[in-house]
């Protein structure tokens, strides 16, 4: 059996992405890991030489925006150049702010083992913790922020990337143009595992944080809103968020080690402009989902099918 990791990353040391972080936290689990790297405008090509692994494997690519002009397609788009690189019997997909936890390695490699010769199962959902602000909270709100998806599917040349990278399809034919389609798609079979991947795309460097907004917007609605003109992303008062009391993964102690933007969160005044999560409605359902169903969504859009 062979596992193969996969991401995509531009611009890794202007936005604070955590690319070097969400590398190494799965090296030990794959053979190989493929980074599909985009046109930077800063040294994002040194940053992954720290990674001194021989399992790193390159790939340069300069974005098509104007042909995957919205709706984030080109996140897609790039990510299955990466997919289609991959060699493995399982590709494990990590975002560039993602970054899976230690305790979850050997259980992902025991379920690509045990299900490696069963056609039925198609790739795996994991579960998520949103940090958020700071290292120390995260968002609770499970119709804010996805608490499970698809981050490893089976090596088929019929799964796709889809929509803005968020999860991915079985596409017959593809002809590599909407990655938003629904017509000849279907939802991949997969099981549930008790693994954990920490998403840090909500904590990061407020300075870095808001050119990244601007530009995912740009990605996803050209020549639309306009994002303030600030000079850093105002994460809320994070007394409104719930703290964090599990441990990180160890592949992040460095990172939390060197928080520096100390001065630009703030624990007072207004909360987080989340509108939802603050509606008895949403407070309501949320107890209810996380309490009751262990984090089963009510109603919320699940882009697989779960099979035993």
């Amino acid at each position: 059996m062979k596992i193969s990791g996969f991401t995509i990353i531009r611009n890794a040391i202007l936005y604070d992405f955590q690319i070097v972080e969400s590398i190494r936290s799965v090296l030990d689990l794959v053979d190989e890991f493929v980074v599909v790297a985009g046109d930077s405008i800063d040294e994002t090509d040194l940053l992954l030489a720290q990674i001194d692994s021989p399992k790193l494997k390159i790939i340069k690519t300069s974005w098509d925006i104007a042909k995957y002009s919205s709706g984030g397609m080109i996140y897609a788009n790039q990510t299955d150049i990466a997919l289609k690189a991959c060699s493995g019997d399982w590709c494990v997909y990590l975002q560039s702010d993602e970054v899976m936890h230690h305790d979850s390695l050997e259980t992902v490699r025991r379920a690509c083992e045990k299900y490696l010769n069963n056609p039925k199962v198609e790739g795996f959902v994991l579960k998520y913790v949103h940090v958020y602000g700071d290292y120390n909270h995260y968002i609770d709100a499970l119709h804010l922020a996805y608490p499970r998806e698809v981050r490893i599917v089976r090596n088929l040349p019929d799964i796709h990337s889809w929509r803005d990278a968020q999860s991915f399809r079985f596409i017959k034919d593809f002809d590599y143009k909407d990655y938003w389609q629904k017509e000849h798609t279907r939802k991949l079979r997969c099981v549930l595992l008790d693994a954990y991947i920490f998403h840090y795309g909500w904590s990061r460097d407020p300075r870095c944080m808001v050119g990244k907004v601007r530009e995912q917007v740009s990605m996803h609605e050209p020549g639309g809103r306009d994002w303030p003109d600030t000079d850093y992303f105002d994460y809320g008062n994070l007394n409104y968020m719930p703290v964090l009391k599990r441990s990180h993964p160890r592949a992040m102690e460095e990172r939390i080690a060197r928080f520096n933007w100390h001065n630009f969160v703030r624990y007072e005044g207004k909360r987080p402009d989340m509108p939802k999560k603050f509606k008895w409605k949403y407070r309501i359902l949320n107890l209810i989902e996380s309490r009751l169903l262990g984090g089963r969504t009510i109603g919320g859009f699940k882009n697989y099918k779960l099979v035993k």
